[in-house]
């Protein structure tokens, strides 16, 4: 146990720890966007289309701070952007709570989701830059695990608390996004590249460069594509267990298998998928997913639904650290900020428009239109991964030669920046699931 215990987090860097302490305590309160939903339709009374539109303006919000927090990553540094996202998502995490008319909740959503994802791109390029590569499964494996930790801890204890007051959700939610910003605060430094080069990328490349680069882009349409199907267990699954009369808190208990799952099984996935073309890997996780959520078309019961849920989990476990290492490795490292961001906006833009989208299905169709839709989707996005595959794999190939040969070795992971480098503000919090 020892020894695959040191095999599975042993000889990661300290900064790593610290980027996964703060994953750890922000996902340990991050109920409000679990419970906005039925926050929205219960409480406030909205419709389901309406609930949808305030979500879907958390998610264009999100897509904003996304592309913004890439670039600033890049310009300004990892942690200012950071600091500055995680401050002022405390903040508009309580004015959410607080508000009441649509039009406020559509505002506050948007807000904040500009706050709230901005950390994304900072978060994701500082974690490539201290992490070497031969490491990265491992690092996005434990981070991963982290994430559903808290996530779980939270989606059950947020359904009590919202059986007391729904503004305990975002009084907590705000605390611990507080608190993860003071480990940014006083535990990270920065890890932008040195000064020289940070000048080139400011005169170089810049965010065209990555949607130029038709190989990104494609990769990055599959994923919104899938994320459309994934983001669906946030807003319509639960709107769909409370019309078969189950309630808050037993959505909190079946999707809290989701992260009890992933918490068990995830430090086991990097020893599974080891040495397994990446392309097919994604492509059997893709089609998993596709079966778990199919499969909410014939459910009504919460044992039923955890079923769904455990075999959607089991698809995104396979699916999560194999995306986030490409990712990586499709980076240039000038630009990992703008590939980080742009990465985060295709999550961002699903989160926009999954709520949007299932909303209407789900009211205008019906549960089981939107379910077996959800699985079809899965399937193509799965031919999808096949055929665009070998041409990732050898774009990811070639940018290792190359930066070997323009940069050299990679910086030890300890090196202290430069003190210019580490001027100014920063940015919010966690990777979903990223």
């Amino acid at each position: 146990m020892r020894g695959w215990l040191r095999e599975a987090a042993g000889g990661l860097p300290r900064q790593f720890w610290f980027l996964w302490t703060g994953t750890l305590i922000n996902r340990l309160g991050s109920f409000v966007v679990i419970y906005l939903a039925i926050y929205l339709t219960q409480d406030l009374h909205f419709s389901q289309s309406q609930a949808g539109l305030v979500l879907g303006a958390y998610g264009v919000g999100g897509a904003i701070g996304t592309m913004g927090g890439g670039v600033l990553t890049d310009r300004w540094g990892r942690r200012p952007t950071m600091l500055t996202a995680q401050f002022g998502a405390a903040a508009l995490m309580l004015t959410l709570g607080l508000a009441q008319g649509f039009w406020q909740l559509l505002a506050g959503a948007w807000l904040l989701g500009i706050f709230a994802e901005g950390v994304r791109p900072a978060f994701q390029a500082m974690m490539v830059d201290v992490v070497p590569d031969r490491d990265r499964i491992r690092a996005y494996s434990l981070n991963y695990w982290a994430v559903n930790l808290g996530f779980a801890s939270a989606a059950i204890a947020a359904g009590f608390a919202a059986q007391v007051d729904y503004l305990l959700l975002f009084v907590v939610d705000a605390g611990t996004t507080l608190l993860t910003a003071l480990i940014t605060l006083v535990f990270l430094t920065e890890t932008r590249p040195a000064r020289a080069a940070a000048r080139h990328a400011r005169g170089g490349p810049g965010l065209g460069t990555v949607f130029r680069d038709r190989v990104f882009v494609v990769f990055l349409a599959l994923n919104f594509v899938i994320v459309l199907v994934i983001m669906q267990h946030m807003s319509t699954l639960p709107i769909a267990m409370s019309a078969d009369g189950l309630s808050p808190a037993t959505y909190g208990w079946v999707i809290a298998v989701n992260g009890l799952m992933i918490v068990a099984g995830q430090l086991f996935v990097p020893k599974l998928i080891d040495g397994h073309n990446r392309s097919r890997v994604l492509a059997l996780a893709t089609i998993i997913l596709g079966i778990g959520f199919g499969l909410n078309a014939f459910a009504g019961t919460a044992a039923f639904y955890a079923i769904t849920v455990v075999i959607w989990t089991l698809g995104e476990m396979l699916q999560s650290p194999s995306n986030s290492a490409l990712v990586a490795e499709l980076s240039p490292s000038l630009l990992r900020g703008r590939y980080q961001g742009v990465n985060s906006l295709s999550w961002s833009a699903g989160a926009a428009l999954a709520p949007v989208i299932g909303g209407f299905v789900q009211q205008h169709a019906g549960s089981a239109v939107l379910w077996l839709g959800c699985a079809v989707i899965a399937v193509l996005v799965a031919v999808g991964q096949l055929i665009s595959g070998p041409a990732r794999e050898r774009r990811a190939a070639e940018l290792r030669v190359s930066e070997q040969a323009v940069t050299g070795p990679a910086p030890a992971a300890t090196e202290m920046p430069h003190e210019e480098d580490m001027a100014s503000p920063r940015a919010v919090r966690v990777p979903a699931d990223d």
